[in-house]
């Protein structure tokens, strides 16, 4: 983006809005670099940015994707993730056990995927390529508490 989020958003055809300078400001700005639309709500509502509903964060999340400032990846849970678009293509790891996203580059998957849709009689345009994992580390530090459960009288955690 140029100098300023307004000089960017102007830059790819957007009007300035409150709430497109807002969520642009949380992507660039949280230690998430993929986030649902419910992530950016609820990043919103932290910030007290009350004013700015969920449909107004799906219709922006949209629009940033159609300019390019953003960009979206479908995994098969039905999950939809957001990030800025740095231009450089990379893959994924999804935790099934905690959610947490984390992004990789490997050459030789790169050098692989090429191979077989050359041997398979095709050029390869794009891919995209999703790897669900369950974390090794003990307790995962991503998921979510467990809910506490009232036992009653003789809860004394």
């Amino acid at each position: 983006m140029p100098p300023s989020n307004a000089q960017g958003l102007r830059s790819t055809g957007l009007k300035v809005t409150q709430p497109r300078l807002k969520i642009l400001e949380i992507f660039q700005k949280s230690v998430l670099r993929h986030m649902t639309a419910e992530d950016v709500y609820r990043e919103l509502l932290n910030d007290n940015s009350r004013d700015i509903g969920l449909a107004t964060v799906y219709r922006v999340l949209t629009q940033f994707e159609q300019a390019g400032i953003l960009s979206r990846t479908h995994f098969e849970s039905g999950k939809a993730i957001f990030e800025i678009n740095e231009g450089k293509h990379h893959d994924h790891l999804l935790c099934l056990d905690c959610g947490r996203v984390e992004e990789f580059v490997d050459p030789e998957i790169e050098r692989r995927q090429k191979k077989i849709a050359t041997e398979h009689g095709f050029v390869l345009q794009e891919h995209s390529l999703a790897l669900y994992a369950s974390c090794k580390r003990e307790p995962c530090p991503h998921r979510p508490a467990a809910p506490r459960v009232f036992l009653g009288e003789r809860d004394h955690r």
